[in-house]
């Protein structure tokens, strides 16, 4: 006993097991440095220090985890910024956010499920296109795309319907889609005002050596098209000043970098979001057929469509070559669909079909350039049906919800995100006629969007109603 009356603690171990443990904790930390590229590998000792707390973040914070796994798949960051290339973003993000959504929902059961019709009706489209693998034209094509991309879309679909509970969450995700579209669109704007990857000398691209998504300048108006509509929502819904005046910055810069892609879909898809927060902003329909009819000529104009060289004023006939080019593509979709109308080619087998299926042969394959006739060559007329079904039912319901959404008292962000979304569907339907969106990220995502915000306010205009209606609950 010690003069305090208190007996020393026990020894903690001999220094050899100290030293041991010490040993055994720096090689882990240190066994990352040899996997990864040697550009990053120093930071992997502090990367492993760090772990513990991402993992407490990512654990409280689901919706954070799965919005970034979303932001880099969809606008490939990492990509237009070369740099983060080798932390490999969105592959250490994709298990982390399944394994958190498991946790939440059937361990901790702090999420709660709900369905939706337009839930049923994406999971029917989903089941056509993964029961048509097997009888894909070219299996390994499609097995391939189902692997690398197409389930992460299906997974992160019910994910964000399910995590997008608060008017918090409508807000992050918002600012985080319109901060990814600044981001792409500064980096096309410096590679056009530096002539970096251009297409035919005038269409900008990013990352085109790299084979990235963004090389091809309709696809990378389509990226840009996405978050054009949160930001002009941010702007006229007004969440505050600092939102409405970063909605407007936003806007400006990513209506720019568009103009700069030079596509005619993606100016089309443009035209559209603005025209559908005109109707809903403008009494007078003259004045906005006017703005129309000034807005479009002058729009094509600042693109420079005229000096294209595929699709420009210089080709000769009343149908120029790009737009031929499409006709022939759309064609060899018809024939895709009447050969095998139950399932078509499958999943991303039109462009490895088209030699089969084309009218017309010029000694290379060729996109479809068209959403509805992708979806209709790649999984026949139950997934066109199916597929167009999806997108009527997430309109409605976003129409639907803003009716009550706009009624006083209701939650801005919430307001702001279901103004996003029925512009955006409505830009992913015109601007859809012209590009390839079937299968990638924005029509899931909004999908999604529009499901958690039909929810929410069925939730807070009818508790009563919405428990009734919730097919699959669970209370924390």
């Amino acid at each position: 006993m010690t003069a305090a009356g208190v007996r020393p603690s026990a020894s903690l171990g001999r220094p050899s097991h100290h030293v041991l443990f010490a040993l055994v904790v720096s090689a882990l930390a240190m066994l990352p440095a040899l996997v990864l590229p040697p550009s990053i590998a120093p930071l992997a000792p502090i990367g492993v220090g760090l772990l513990p707390l991402a993992a407490l973040f990512a654990f409280s914070n689901p919706f954070v985890l799965c919005l970034g796994f979303v932001i880099f798949s969809f606008f490939r960051v990492h990509e237009a910024f070369p740099a983060l290339g080798p932390l490999r973003i969105p592959q250490m993000l994709a298990a982390p956010t399944l394994l958190v959504l498991c946790w939440h929902v059937l361990v901790k059961r702090s999420i709660e499920l709900y369905w939706s019709r337009s839930l049923t009706i994406f999971t029917i489209f989903f089941g056509l296109v993964t029961l048509g693998l097997p009888f894909a034209a070219n299996r390994p094509e499609s097995i391939g795309y189902w692997m690398a991309t197409y389930w992460k879309i299906a997974i992160m679909t019910l994910a964000i319907a399910w995590l997008t509970r608060r008017p918090r969450d409508f807000a992050a995700a918002s600012h985080a889609f319109v901060v990814a579209g600044v981001l792409i669109a500064s980096v096309a704007l410096y590679n056009k005002a530096h002539a970096i990857g251009l297409v035919e000398g005038t269409r900008v691209t990013i990352s085109r050596d790299t084979g990235s998504v963004l090389g091809d300048p309709n696809d990378l108006s389509l990226v840009l098209l996405f978050p054009l509509s949160f930001a002009v929502s941010l702007f006229t819904c007004r969440t505050s000043w600092l939102s409405a005046l970063f909605g407007l910055a936003a806007s400006g810069a990513i209506v720019a970098a568009i103009i700069a892609t030079q596509s005619r879909g993606g100016l089309l898809g443009l035209l559209t979001v603005f025209g559908v927060f005109g109707l809903r902003m403008i009494k007078s329909k003259a004045l906005l057929l006017g703005i129309v009819g000034v807005a479009v000529p002058v729009l094509f104009a600042a693109a420079g469509i005229s000096g294209r060289s595929s699709g420009g004023a210089a080709e000769a006939g009343a149908i120029d070559e790009s737009a031929m080019g499409r006709i022939y593509a759309w064609g060899a979709a018809w024939n895709m669909a009447t050969t095998r109308p139950l399932n078509g080619v499958g999943l991303n087998g039109f462009v490895s079909n088209y030699f089969a299926f084309s009218p017309h042969w010029d000694g290379h394959n060729h996109a479809v350039h068209s959403t509805w006739f992708n979806v209709l060559s790649e999984t026949g007329f139950p997934g066109i049906i199916t597929f167009f079904a999806m997108i009527v039912t997430v309109e409605i319901s976003a129409y639907l919800s803003l009716r009550e959404l706009e009624k006083p008292g209701a939650p801005i962000p919430a307001r702001a995100m279901g103004n996003a979304v029925l512009a955006g569907v409505a830009g992913f339907c015109v601007s859809g006629t012209f590009l390839t969106q079937g299968f990638t990220w924005p029509i899931y995502v909004q999908l999604a969007l529009g499901t958690a915000v039909s929810n929410f306010a069925w939730r807070e205009n009818s508790p009563s109603q919405a428990a009734k209606s919730t097919g699959l609950t669970s209370h924390s």
